[in-house]
């Protein structure tokens, strides 16, 4: 039965929870100042989503296990948010490990993945090159809106989302269970996304762009992002009970953060504020 258990393990990890830049210090020590990375376990298998500076404590912790690690890393896209951390992210200058770097919203711009991170990594910018990882690194670009089957027993949906540049949404599907990771995103005020409702539809959870609050959002109109609050109403049009926010604002410190983790409790009851460190079973 333990066995069994371990085999149908669904578990979510946020190692790094914010957007736009990292915002270490005394004010977000409580949900934390990396930015964006979770870690997704199915089973035995690994699956990590975005690699902002949350990645390199991520890699600290694989790296202490000991044992060879044999993972996919899905990028929802390449803004330096969700990919700074990648330089320093130890297990992937191991030639013992192997990691499948995935990215779906460079295509329709006639780019790929591989030589994209390989100019972030060239030495004007950081003195190790992308060659270095090329040994233990292997590379898929796809087209989003496609499904992926990246390991057995796992079905990936994935979704164009509203965010310039673009960038990809994504719904793990394991065991009857079902994740949905959806940043960064921006809602039309007033008309809920029909693509982000029928992605969502039914599932046990969503992690949603929440950069900013309602109040907030008119000022910044145009950058890419959305609120907690269209998340909920998402979530209730969707059939979704549990909603975390995610991609938090660098100026939201951990008194905002319980201030409306507050109101989303009232709004939509168990579901968490993303914080470094969080672990939800589903």
């Amino acid at each position: 039965m333990r066995l069994m258990a371990a085999q149908e393990r669904f578990a979510l990890r946020f190692w790094g929870v914010r957007g736009t830049v990292a915002c270490p210090g005394e004010a977000t020590l409580r949900y934390g100042g990396n930015t964006s990375c979770i870690e997704v376990v199915c089973g035995t298998q690994r699956l990590l989503f975005d690699a902002g500076t949350g990645i390199r404590a991520l890699g600290r912790d694989m790296v202490a296990g000991g044992v060879p690690v044999d993972a996919h890393l899905f990028l929802t896209h390449t803004h330096m948010d969700h990919i700074s951390g990648l330089p320093f992210f130890r297990p992937a200058y191991g030639s013992d490990h192997r990691f499948d770097i995935w990215a779906g919203h460079l295509l329709p711009q006639g780019k790929r993945i591989e030589p994209t991170l390989a100019k972030f990594m060239e030495p004007a910018f950081f003195p190790v090159p992308l060659e270095i990882m090329r040994p233990c690194v292997r590379f898929h670009d796809f087209a989003a809106g496609e499904p992926l089957d990246p390991a057995p027993g796992v079905r990936i949906e994935t979704l164009p989302l509203n965010h310039p540049g673009g960038a990809t949404g994504y719904k793990v599907q394991f065991a009857g269970r079902t994740a949905c990771i959806v940043t960064d995103t921006e809602h039309v005020a007033g008309r809920l996304d029909d693509s982000i409702l029928q992605f969502i539809a039914g599932s046990d959870l969503v992690i949603y762009d929440s950069t900013y609050t309602d109040a907030e959002y008119p000022n910044f109109v145009g950058w890419g992002h959305s609120t907690w609050q269209e998340g909920v109403r998402l979530c209730r049009a969707a059939g979704v009970r549990r909603l975390v926010p995610f991609h938090h604002e660098p100026e939201h410190d951990d008194a905002f953060l319980d201030a409306i983790a507050n109101d989303l409790e009232q709004a939509l009851p168990g579901s968490p504020v993303a914080c470094e460190g969080l672990v939800i079973e589903l």
